[in-house]
């Protein structure tokens, strides 16, 4: 195997790799078994999140709050930079992985999106809905 071909090969496994793990967090830190019973993300989400796990103190979780709130829309700006991005990569690897399977699995795999997308669109709202009221 040529250098070439063994670095894109090992840039396209870290691809996939960081792709699974950025949906697997995505959907752990969405449960609501790990997030306020409010539901959501952002700055809110995520300090009642910590708070919970680390126990922190009424000061520490106002100090944590505020952190987050000041690095949110760097954040938000970085994510939305990079979404279109992650939409055309994550658009071939669907297409690829395709390619692999049977039309019932395809079907399935398409349900399966679909659900995923369904799910994450529903957080995306609940959050610019909460913003909105805040």
């Amino acid at each position: 195997m040529s250098l070439f071909t063994r670095s894109r090969t090992l840039a396209a496994l870290l691809l996939v790799a960081v792709f699974v793990a950025g949906g697997v967090a995505g959907w752990a830190l969405g449960s609501k078994a790990h997030l306020p019973r409010s539901g959501g993300r952002g700055p809110d989400a995520m300090t009642a999140f910590l708070a919970r796990r680390l126990n922190l103190s009424d000061s520490q979780r106002d100090s944590v709050r505020a952190i987050f709130a000041r690095y949110n829309p760097e954040m938000r700006s970085l994510l939305n930079a990079v979404r279109p991005r992650m939409d055309s990569v994550r658009t071939a690897l669907h297409a690829e992985i395709d390619a692999q399977l049977t039309p019932a699995q395809r079907e399935h795999h398409a349900r399966l999106r679909a659900e995923l997308e369904h799910h994450r669109q529903g957080r995306s709202r609940g959050d610019s809905n909460r913003e909105r009221s805040h």
